[in-house]
């Protein structure tokens, strides 16, 4: 038993003394001292980067630095009504025995939203989007160097979505506006914002297309009409990025952003920013006297496809047909006509309906503009004084005639076109009266999925020109549209009850 006890006291000391051994000879600097001159990571990265790739990424490095004091971030507070019920004053005794369960507090609520702005002058001025302080009780700014600012509202114009904002006057980074006719699709930007409440945030892409329109956006406050004119990029940007910069890799200030398109509520790929040229047009009118004196031609419009150019006579699809010319508006008084197609503007060409839109809002009321018409398959000029928009808006009822000869009401067969899917005909006294129209074809039925539903037909409308020629009865229509061969197109000009429309249709080949 001794013998044991000496045995165990012998080995411990042995392992004492090869430990103390083992920490003075290896170290103790590692979690084993057997592995302390092990070197942990490679000499020199795998890749050496090539002088042109190294400079593209000095650039984004350097366009970041250079922009990124010029965007703030926008915080903004509103008041809220809590839903109330109609009911409530009637029922309130009834239910207030429950708990006055139904019923929530009507009384405002207060709500916090962000956004961003970018600073465009020392004195303090800030263009952001207008949905972004639409509605806003109080509006914060805070600057890249985290101080905050009570900032005051200038002006909105919600036809835009841009607003400029004002904060205290400081020795402020100003962005440098860049010229919209050197920005190119495929040149890189960035994108600089506040997205998902992460301030200062650099998102890269490339321009994805100019003059995006089309895209249907909301606007509260635009009545129905909008200019879309987009910088499409695929620099990513989320909610909080509305009002911030899209920049070009000098540090210039291509666009505001202010939409994206998604089906999540997030960045899927396209967003789209507002050209730095409708950006500066607006935020001058604005800071000038905080309102926009903007000039209106007083036309419905819409852009031109194949059709229509194959039943107008032009070569080229390009142009902007006149759907309507509002009574007494810029247009009518220019001596515009529905059917027409607006070529130019001013010398520019204009392909879309959206780029005639943006060439229009740059401009004010009392300036005049040239328009070169194509009508009757040949160019003609049109100068055109633009007039408020108020003044644009005064539409007159054309009123029916009462003493319209009788022989107008005397009944005709209708008229079917099969290949094109729509039905006339003869008018009749309650459409006359509705339509304020003497005479024309009524269309009375369109087929789903036919040529004419695709291209806009809907019953209860009167054509009352075809190719050009008056529509006096479904015989007339049937007769100018027989004499076409197929292939061509044919212009028909359709009144409805509250508006005029012009729909191109191509004859189909036989079957």
């Amino acid at each position: 038993m001794k013998r044991n006890i000496l045995a165990a006291i012998g080995l411990l000391g042995v392992g004492i003394t090869l430990g103390v051994w083992l920490v003075l000879t290896f170290g103790s600097n590692s979690g084993l001292g057997l592995f302390a001159n092990e070197k942990i990571g490679a000499d020199k990265p795998p890749v050496v980067m090539s002088p042109t790739i190294k400079a593209l990424n000095d650039a984004m490095v350097s366009v970041s630095e250079a922009v990124l004091p010029t965007v703030v971030s926008v915080n903004v507070v509103v008041e809220e009504k809590n839903f109330s019920s109609p009911f409530r004053d009637q029922w309130k005794e009834f239910f207030e025995f429950f708990g006055d369960a139904p019923f929530k507090d009507d009384s405002p609520r207060r709500a916090e939203a962000t956004g961003s702005g970018v600073l465009i002058s020392k004195s303090g001025y800030i263009v952001t989007n207008n949905h972004v302080i639409e509605n806003a009780k109080e509006i914060t700014v805070t600057t890249y160097d985290k101080k905050k600012y009570k900032a005051k509202l200038v002006g909105a114009d919600p036809l835009t979505d841009l607003a400029v904002i004002k904060i205290d006057e400081g020795d402020y980074p100003i962005a440098h506006f860049a010229d919209i006719n050197n920005v190119k699709i495929g040149e890189m930007v960035i994108a600089v914002g506040n997205p998902l409440g992460l301030n200062s945030t650099v998102t890269s892409g490339i321009v994805s297309a100019i003059g995006r329109g089309g895209l249907g956006l909301p606007r509260q406050e635009s009545g129905g009409y909008q200019v879309e004119n987009f910088i499409q990029t695929d620099a990513a940007i989320n909610p909080g990025n509305s009002g911030g910069g899209l920049f070009n890799l000098e540090g210039s200030l291509v666009g505001i952003n202010s939409a994206i398109a998604t089906r999540t509520g997030s960045y899927i790929g396209y967003g789209f920013a507002i050209p730095v040229d409708l950006v500066k047009s607006v935020i001058e009118d604005l800071i000038d006297d905080g309102k926009i004196d903007r000039g209106y031609i007083g036309v419905r419009i819409r852009t031109i496809d194949e059709t229509d150019a194959k039943a107008v006579g032009l070569d080229v699809v390009e142009g902007v047909m006149v759907h309507d010319v509002i009574k007494d508006g810029a247009a009518d008084k220019a001596g515009i006509e529905s059917g027409d197609v607006i070529l130019e503007i001013d010398g520019k060409k204009v392909a879309t309906s959206n780029e005639l839109q943006s060439q229009i809002v740059l401009r004010r009321a009392g300036d005049k503009v040239k328009l070169t018409i194509w009508r009757d398959k040949k160019k003609i000029t049109k100068e055109v004084k633009l007039l408020p928009k108020d003044d644009d808006e005064t539409e007159v009822a054309v009123k029916s005639d009462k003493n319209k000869e009788k022989s107008n009401d005397k009944e005709e067969s209708e008229v079917k076109f099969d290949d094109l899917g729509f039905t006339v005909t003869p008018l009749n006294k309650e459409a006359k009266e509705s339509l304020s129209v003497k005479s024309g074809a009524l269309i009375t039925g369109v087929e789903r999925y036919s040529e004419a539903s695709q291209r806009g037909l809907s019953p209860n409308g009167v054509i009352v020109k075809a190719d050009g020629k008056e529509v006096n009865s479904p015989s007339d229509l049937k007769k100018i549209i027989s004499s076409k061969k197929p292939g061509d197109g044919v212009l028909l000009h359709i009144k409805y009850k509250d508006s005029n429309r012009i729909v191109a249709i191509a004859i189909p080949e036989k079957k």
